[in-house]
């Protein structure tokens, strides 16, 4: 039986929306309905705190930037981490973005069940084990996993890796804490729904 780890979609966010004003709340709606078609509710919550919101989004912008790893794996590695924190806003906007960067749909929609799917590569699980065992708490990266890592994508990669996976826990801990959920940016644009986790080792 498949569960859902509690990701919830319909509740409110624990902290209400502010109005978004100003020039630079005119740009930000304009760069986000070019985006994603409309402006996320989300928005409204950090704009509550514009330095918190201001700041995630130019280092979001660096992480975007990076490129020493694959960008299926760093795809990859984003929604699993993601998954295991229960972040369901970080899920659906990876979901969504992959399709954006022509990725392949049908392996990001089953990231939340990676281990009972067989669409995955030997290399694309190892990265989703990584990503999931360095979102644990404490994290839980063993020496071997890193070990088979370094030898098939290399020491800036996997660099890369670990430090993509630290800004997703920092962005998924954040929106689960302030209650920001899926907002079905990937319903949106008619991708089949994304497969539900299974409550297995290691979540």
């Amino acid at each position: 039986m498949e569960e859902d780890m509690d990701i919830q979609t319909t509740a409110p966010a624990r902290i209400p929306a502010a109005p978004v004003t100003g020039i630079l709340g005119a740009l930000l709606k304009m760069g986000a309905k070019k985006m994603v078609g409309r402006v996320p509710d989300s928005i409204g919550v950090l704009w509550q705190h514009k330095g918190v919101m201001k700041d995630s989004m130019a280092i979001g912008r660096k992480v975007d930037g990076w490129h020493e790893l694959d960008r299926n794996l760093a795809s990859y590695a984003a929604m699993a981490s993601a998954a295991t924190i229960g972040c369901s806003f970080c899920l659906d906007y990876n979901y969504f973005e992959g399709k954006n960067h022509g990725l392949d749909t049908a392996k990001i929609r089953e990231v939340p069940r990676w281990r009972e799917s067989a669409v995955f590569t030997p290399l694309e699980r190892d990265v989703m084990e990584y990503a999931e065992a360095a979102s644990q708490t404490p994290p839980a990266v063993t020496d071997e996993l890193s070990g088979r890592l370094l030898d098939q994508i290399g020491a800036p990669a996997l660099v890369e890796l670990a430090a993509r996976v630290a800004f997703m826990n920092m962005t998924a801990r954040m929106n689960v804490a302030l209650g920001i959920r899926s907002e079905h940016f990937a319903d949106s644009c008619g991708l089949p729904p994304l497969a539900t986790r299974s409550a297995v080792g290691g979540a």
